[in-house]
């Protein structure tokens, strides 16, 4: 089941703290995901980076310019755990 962020704070460097709405919270460099490359790219900026919000809608960060990460995720970054696999069912009998 998808876990919506509910608050995000940037750190130093390119670090930030997550809080989802099941209360987990945690802390990810995000710079070991990031490319910095395509509407990643201005985010190498730290200054750019810092103005991460959270998405009230999609439930995850985003920044002015229209980048964002999928929240599914981040939230297994911050918990060890796997990443949610969906199966999509096609036709019916």
């Amino acid at each position: 089941m998808l876990k919506d962020i509910v608050e995000a704070t940037a750190l130093d460097g390119y670090s930030v703290r997550l809080r989802f709405e099941d209360g987990v919270v945690g802390e990810l460099d995000l710079s070991a995901i990031l490319q910095f490359e395509g509407v990643f790219a201005p985010l190498k900026d730290l200054n750019r980076f810092r103005e991460l919000r959270v998405h009230p809608e999609l439930g995850t960060i985003f920044w002015p310019n229209g980048a964002d990460l999928d929240p599914a995720v981040l939230y297994a970054r911050v918990t060890g755990t796997s990443i949610p696999t969906y199966e999509i069912k096609t036709g019916t009998r």
